[in-house]
Formats: structure tokens, sequence, C-alpha cells
């Protein structure tokens, strides 16, 4: 009977999941043993000043290094735009190297250049950056030239009207990357009507208005000192940064008005809702389920992190051949934050993929084998130090923590944080961000396998009596 050679092929991959394929523990142990990491742990001291004016510098010195990265990490992102004024944000991150009154556009690139320097910018929902990779000798005149680029910017009305184009044309390729399009609607769905639901790069018709003023009045604003760090690391001395910041940051607004003080305005409230695009011209569907995640200082951030690594999902997924790629994803933000799965698949494996996605995350509520946990830990500490090798990451790493959290947190204490993430914890977690929880969809592609919302809603709980 057809009926009993599907019964049996089932039963052959329910055996293969008890007794994983070699593939998935070639670099992993089926026993997993926790790993202490302890020994790699003896970092240099992160130290910090406050300056009078609220600007924070911290600074990592690694002294046998013989580079440093320099940079300025900033409490203001697309989050902190209105409807009309969407998109200054990194409208200015574009402007901000087109010359200031000291030099011209072309001056400050030879600079950089002529010492072998790397500056780069970018800004995100929540916060902005700008950093220069230099050699030991060159830290004082890249210190000179971010200071200059972010208190002296000219913004000429021609460069503007050029930059214009460019952003648009950014626009145009962002919109031809499927899995940045998946994301932003992500977010636009999930925080409909907040600023959080907002793109980075703005409207197309924002861009074409956004002029001098937006940008000067975004600075201001935006760019005061209690929401600045100035961040360093390589071949710095702490002592000297200092002193050179207090020279050259002399013109900074000091309103007192924090990143938190504007959050709790217009805080980021969740929708359960989805977007679906379908467009059957596109070969392979992606989208993306997500559930209200934690906050950068929720207590059970570093629980969600853990759960993000475990991988049962992974295995399941690999072992049907359901799904062309996979990962999970736990975002954070100030108040809120979007932990889930991003999927690409072949249309006729959508109905699958989706089981197998909502089972697993699911049975986090309810089953969670000590070994999953003790395997996803050992992985969470590994890339956490993987992510950190060379000056920019650990520069980028002071930064953003002292935002986040107002000190850099050593990886011994993240570290014993993770390490007290048990069975019992995953569980708990889950039942609050999981279980029975509304959820956020967004698909791209020919997507008509894919079942509707309220076929995900009903599992994210089981009914067991």
């Amino acid at each position: 009977m057809i009926y009993d050679r599907l019964a049996e092929s089932v039963k052959e991959k329910l055996r293969k999941l008890e007794d994983p394929d070699p593939r998935f523990l070639q670099y992993n142990s089926p026993h997993p043993a926790v790993d202490s990491h302890t020994e790699i742990l003896a970092a240099p001291l992160t130290r910090v000043t406050t300056l009078p004016n609220g600007l924070r510098i911290a600074t990592e010195s690694t002294l046998a290094s013989k580079t440093a990265t320099v940079g300025v990490f900033i409490d203001a992102g697309s989050r902190f735009e209105s409807e009309e004024s969407s998109g200054t944000a990194h409208f200015l991150e574009h402007m901000i190297f087109k010359g200031t009154s000291k030099r011209r556009a072309r001056e400050l690139e030879e600079e950089i250049e002529n010492m072998g320097g790397h500056l780069n910018a970018y800004t995100s929902r929540e916060q902005t950056t700008y950093y220069a990779k230099v050699m030991d000798k060159d830290v004082p005149q890249a210190l000179d030239i971010l200071s200059d680029i972010l208190q002296n910017s000219t913004f000429d009305e021609q460069r503007i009207i050029r930059e214009r184009d460019v952003i648009l044309r950014e626009m145009e390729e962002v919109e031809g990357q499927t899995e940045e399009v998946v994301f932003d609607h992500l977010h636009a769905t999930a925080f409909q009507y907040t600023p959080l639901g907002r793109t980075i790069l703005g409207p197309a018709e924002n861009i074409k208005i956004i002029g001098r003023e937006h940008l000067q009045n975004y600075i201001s604003t935006h760019y005061t000192a209690p929401r600045m760090v100035v961040a360093a690391a390589g071949a710095v001395k702490h002592e000297d940064i200092v002193e050179q910041v207090k020279k050259l940051f002399t013109k900074l607004s000091t309103d007192p008005t924090t990143a938190s003080d504007l959050v709790a305005k217009e805080p980021a409230i969740f929708t359960g809702s989805e977007i679906r695009m379908l467009d059957d011209d596109i070969p392979l569907a992606q989208f993306a389920i997500a559930f209200e995640g934690a906050s950068w200082t929720d207590p059970d951030s570093v629980a969600l992190m853990v759960m993000q690594s475990i991988s049962e999902l992974a295995q399941r997924v690999g072992i049907n051949e359901i799904a062309e790629s996979m990962m999970a994803f736990n975002t954070n933000y100030k108040d809120t934050g979007l932990f889930g799965v991003y999927a690409i698949a072949k249309p006729d494996c959508l109905d699958d993929l989706s089981y197998a996605i909502m089972y697993e995350l699911t049975k986090l509520c309810y089953r969670v084998s000590e070994a999953d946990v003790i395997r996803a830990r050992n992985q969470l500490k590994s890339s956490l130090l993987l992510h950190i090798d060379g000056t920019s990451p650990v520069a980028e790493d002071i930064g953003r923590q002292v935002l986040t959290y107002g000190r850099r947190i050593p990886y011994a204490e993240l570290f014993a944080r993770i390490d007290s993430v048990d069975a019992s914890t995953v569980k708990r977690v889950a039942n609050r961000f999981i279980f029975d929880r509304d959820l956020a969809i967004t698909a791209v592609g020919p997507i008509q396998g894919m079942p509707d919302y309220n076929w995900f809603r009903r599992r994210t709980y089981w009914l067991r009596y």
C-alpha cells in the first residue's frame, strides 16, 4: 500500500532525527560538555571618562598593536526622525564627508589616503557611527578629521543635489536585494505607525526635498555631547585621547535630552500582522517570521541569544531538504526587539518548512534538552569572541555598549550570564515571548503555498491534555 510506504519514509526520517546526521556533528560533539573559555577572557581593561559637557571617551589599549580605530558613536538613527524628516540621518551620513569650513572634500579624501587610513560611516535605526582605522602615529590626525566633519561640515547646496541622485540609486539597489526588502517590510508591519517601522533610507519623496536646513537641524538636535561616545581601540593611550578630545570637540550642544527620553515619548508598539508580496517571476520564496523580542537591557535578552543558536530546526530542515537557506535572528532595540527565523525555499516546500519552523519554535516552550542548550551556549560564546577580532570590531563593541548600557560589559560577566542559561530558563523565556503570542510575517516571491496568518498564529501553542 502506498500509505505504508509513506509511513515507513516518515518513520525513517524520525529515526534520522533521533540519531543525527554525522554532517551536523562533524565539529560538534554528540555529547557536549560545558566549555569555560576563561583563559581567553583576560581582556585589556576598557577605561571610560566623562567630560563636563557629557561626552564620554572609552578606550581599550593594546599597545602591541600597530594600528588603531577611533570612532564617534552617536545615540541617533532613523528612529528619531519624524514622518517629514525620515531619511535625514542617512542623508547626513553621506553629506558629512563632503567638505568642512577647514577642508574641502578633495582635501579630506587626500588626507585620509596619504596616511593610508580608512574612513567610514553607517546609520542604523538607533545609532550612527563615524570611524577611522589608521596607523598608531596618525591617531591625533584621525581624531582631528572626525571632530572637524562632525562640527564644521558646510553642506554645499551643489553637493546636496549630487548626493540626492546617489542615494536614490542606492535605494534602487536595496530594492533589488530581497533580503533587505523582507526585513524592511518586517519592521514596517511589526512596528506599524511607530518610528521604528520606517526604513533607514526614507521615502524617495523625502530624499528629493531634504536640504541644508534639515541636515543642520538634525545635527543640532541629535548630535549632542551626552548622546555621543568617542571610542578608541588598539595602539592608543587613554590619557592622550582624553586630552585631544577635550581640545577638539568644543562646539557640541549640551542638550541633556537622551535617546531614552525620546523613545519614551514615541515607544515602538508591536502589532501582530503580515505583508505578502506575490511575485511568480522570482524562482524562490523568501520570508521572515518574527515574535516581539527583548530590548537591549531586558534580563532575558541573553537567553534569547542562546535560543537563537539552538540548532534542532537546522537539523530538521537539513534532513528533509526543505529550505535553500535559513537563519534565526534576534534583533534588539531600546524598548523592544524581534526574534524569529528568515528562510529561502522552493515554492513547493513552503508548507513543510512553515510547519518545521513553527514546530521547533513552539517546542522551546515545552521540551528543551540540556545538551542542546550547552551546545548553543558554546556556539554563542565562540561567535562572540570571533566577532571582536581586530581593532574596528572592538571599537564598535565599546561604542555600542557604552551607548546602550552606560558601560562595557566585560566578557567574563557576559559569559557568566550565558552559562547561567539552562533548559528551564529557555522554557520560561520561550513561554514569555513565543507561547500564544502574535507574530509578524513578511513573504516575497512565489508564496501561494504558504499557509495563512491564522495557521501560524494557531501553532504558537500546543494543545496537550
